[in-house]
């Protein structure tokens, strides 16, 4: 049995010998035979522990340092372009025991027990590199601050909430803000019995938002991003949310037009810009206009400003980024791109024309439902399989002008109440590769496209819900 090189009853000893693998690899530090499967996806932090701090991985409730109280995570960083660094991913923690959480509290909690007190190593993940000549970059210990840990201890709460519903089925990473439920496991899940539904729900583990793992880093390398606070203080999110905080900032200004508002607010603002009325939410909330809103940003959420017509319904479909078609075509549904931005929380600030003037009308934080996601799934599913069968367009039909106009086969508003799919490009010139050429032109690139949250679903159950009415 190895002699430990630290003290395994001192936290303090623990990072210290953690912080020489700092600037290093494990290839410089460690015996590198016995790297027995250098492709293992969830390799790295395994032979992190087994070689550099010489205990066998497990998946122990209890801390991985259980003496000292502390849990090892090993996380990778992506380097921008301008030198810094964010979080490749969120963190994924302890799996989410549906038929125990039920009679826990939060201090009790396997979640706390186990992660309360992290020793995080960030690597630089280079796709070119073997695990072993991966660069440890940061190492240090983190202890939730007061004011996250209140809301941390709130997210945690909806969680156990929604599973004494009996819908642990319906968890979203968009219920929550710094902690959240991802889906953990082969293909997106395996499936877990709870506790008051026979339905079974995927498995899943308590994570902290990549959002929030941006902070961490930010914090860590002493490289702190202008934010500006929402929160002014531990006592106000003891007393309120963050969306009643958020809610009760932009009540005094329902009804008013833009022009009053930004005389209200001695804003001066070019109202062609594209950040226009997101300096409008900002100035609303109290943050400077330079500085980005520090709880949006730790939450992953989105901000979307709507204007609608005087009938309620927006002016515009609301677009999510565009695809690629190759991409598209490799993923599953569980871990795809379009369903990790379904579950992300919103933020939709709503305007309506009166006339031709625009007036603040709603604002309201909102993620997808389960049952509205399952209908994503079916747009997602056909507009995958047309891609894959090489049947994008399903006839060329000229217009007056002798234009010739292509119709395709992706689902179009017919198709579901809740998204479609059409082009999101500057022009027909501006296209992505196919992963199979189109049968009917021949075409092996095609203009770009993504999906569209539906204008009739947005008025009907966003911003006017069907409950509601």
């Amino acid at each position: 049995m190895h002699e430990l090189p630290y003290d395994i009853y001192s936290q303090e000893s623990i990072l210290a010998f953690g912080k020489k693998l700092q600037g290093k690899s494990l290839g410089n530090c460690c015996d590198i035979q016995e790297l027995e499967n250098k492709r293992d996806k969830g390799g790295f932090g395994k032979f992190i522990e087994k070689l550099y701090f010489l205990y066998e991985p497990n998946s122990d409730a209890q801390a991985d340092f259980v003496e000292a109280g502390l849990e090892l995570k090993v996380t990778p960083l992506k380097k921008l372009k301008n030198n810094t660094y964010r979080a490749k991913e969120r963190l994924v923690l302890n799996i989410i025991n549906y038929m125990e959480v039920v009679n826990q509290n939060f201090y009790n909690s396997s979640f706390w027990k186990k992660n309360a007190h992290l020793l995080l190593l960030f690597y630089l993940y280079e796709k070119e590199k073997s695990l072993f000549d991966y660069v440890i970059k940061f190492v240090n210990i983190w202890n939730f601050p007061e004011l996250d840990l209140e809301i941390i201890k709130k997210d945690w709460q909806i969680i156990q909430a929604k599973i004494l519903e009996g819908k642990a089925h319906e968890l979203s990473e968009g219920d929550t803000f710094y902690l959240a439920a991802c889906t953990k496991g082969a293909k997106g899940g395996n499936f877990r019995e709870q506790p008051y539904s026979k339905e079974k729900a995927k498995q899943r583990a308590y994570s902290l938002k990549q959002g929030y793992m941006n902070h961490i880093i930010a914090t860590i390398s002493k490289k702190q991003l202008e934010y500006g606070k929402l929160i002014p203080s531990l006592q106000a999110v003891q007393k309120q949310t963050i969306e009643e905080l958020v809610l009760s900032k932009f009540y005094q200004y329902y009804n008013k037009s833009i022009d009053d508002i930004t005389e209200q607010l001695s804003l001066k603002l070019n109202q062609q810009s594209k950040n226009f009325y997101a300096n409008i939410t900002k100035a609303i909330l109290g943050i400077s206009l330079e500085k980005e809103i520090e709880e949006f940003a730790k939450a992953d959420i989105i901000v979307k400003t709507v204007r609608l017509k005087q009938n309620g319904i927006p002016k515009e479909d609301i677009s999510f980024p565009k695809f690629e078609y190759r991409e598209l075509v490799q993923e599953i549904w569980d871990t795809s791109t379009m369903k990790a931005l379904l579950e992300q929380k919103f933020f939709f600030v709503f305007f309506q024309f009166e006339g031709e003037i625009l007036v603040l009308k709603k604002v309201k934080f909102w993620n997808m439902p389960y049952k509205e996601i399952l209908e994503v799934e079916k747009v997602w599913n056909k507009t995958r399989n047309v891609v894959q069968s090489g049947k994008i367009v399903k006839y060329i039909k000229e217009d007056k002008n002798k234009k010739q106009i292509r119709y395709t086969n992706f689902p179009n508003k017919k198709f579901s109440y809740v998204a479609h799919v059409r082009p999101h490009a500057r022009n027909s010139q501006d296209t992505s590769v196919l992963p199979i050429h189109d049968i009917l032109t021949g075409n092996t690139e095609y203009t770009k496209h993504c999906f569209w949250l539906n204008a009739s679903y947005v008025k009907d159950y966003i911003y006017t819900p069907k409950d509601n009415i």
